[in-house]
């Protein structure tokens, strides 16, 4: 199976995280809307992302005197803090930054999660889209020539068909934004074969027979099939489309995305970003775990898609 060309605006596909930064530097600097704004790591991203003229204006709502305290000296004229009291009160302060023009992004800080998401979600106060919302993680490893995505990890625990193929084209402003035309969609199950008692196989058939303009999506594939050439050619599956050389992994549960994500960063040393799609701006919702550099290049793929958009 044949790699993707340029585009045809002739912007050469992303590769690395490196390259999210050249895409980054080409758009310009973007306004940020953070909810829960004291936590330490995203505090430190957004003054790397500043310090780097990737962003020109940063909203972090919670405790404005302590964000106020903690930022670091010379960020102070690219920052304004929002008093919210509660995770609710800070999510909602953010999207409403949003929602109001403030901002280009919307970034998750210390409030947790549930709060965020039912802000974002809220039917009106909110920032839904006109679909779903998914989650995607893209990684870059030095074991693949490329990067690779993986979806969706965050938002629904047993997507259906139909949600499956939103899935999907909830990325395609991402990829655009990458420079990645077509995308190579590979749909990961435990095997190759269509069964009627494994119905994610079933789907993943479907999908592959329905043309979807910017994507070729292959499978079911087991995981190998799907990153790997080789084990492609092993199976003889070489000629199937997308085998070996997927962009992007749709998977079936939620359970098995989140675990390959999270395998990436912790066994494959990768970096990796997550971005939620199907807003109607770029949403970042971080887990916990990820430091500094997570953050960023979570920053780095909204920026791209606000560049795909």
């Amino acid at each position: 199976m044949a790699r993707h060309a340029a585009p045809a605006g002739g912007l050469m596909p992303a590769r690395s995280f490196d390259d999210l930064r050249d895409i980054a530097r080409a758009h310009g600097p973007v306004r940020i809307a953070i909810a829960g704004g004291e936590d330490p790591n995203v505090l430190l991203a957004v003054t790397c992302m500043i310090e780097d003229g990737f962003v020109s204006h940063a909203i972090l709502t919670g405790d404005a005197a302590a964000i106020r305290a903690s930022a670091p000296s010379g960020t102070g004229r690219h920052l304004d803090a929002i008093d919210a009291h509660s995770p609710a009160d800070c999510a909602r302060a953010a999207v409403g930054a949003v929602r109001s023009g403030q901002a280009d992004i919307l970034m998750k800080g210390e409030t947790d999660s549930t709060s965020y998401l039912r802000a974002v979600v809220d039917r009106d106060t909110g920032l839904r889209g006109s679909g779903v919302l998914s989650n995607v993680t893209v990684a870059h490893m030095p074991s693949l020539p490329r990067l690779i995505a993986a979806t969706d990890n965050g938002i629904l625990p047993a997507p259906t068909l139909e949600q499956k193929r939103a899935i999907i084209l909830n990325t395609a402003p991402l990829f655009r934004g990458l420079g990645i035309d077509p995308v190579h969609v590979a749909a990961v199950c435990a095997t190759e074969k269509a069964s009627d008692t494994l119905p994610a196989t079933r789907d993943a058939q479907a999908l592959a027979q329905e043309p979807l303009a910017g994507f070729v999506v292959g499978g079911p594939f087991g995981y190998d099939v799907a990153v790997s050439p080789q084990a492609a050619r092993i199976k003889a599956l070489h000629d199937r489309p997308a085998a070996g050389v997927a962009d992007l992994l749709l998977f079936s549960t939620i359970d098995a995305a989140n675990a390959v994500a999270k395998s990436w960063k912790f066994h494959g040393q990768a970096e990796t970003g997550s971005l939620v799609m199907g807003a109607r701006v770029p949403v970042l919702l971080n887990s916990r775990s990820d430091g500094p550099g997570n953050r960023i290049n979570g920053l780095l793929l909204a920026i791209a898609a606000l560049t795909g958009a």
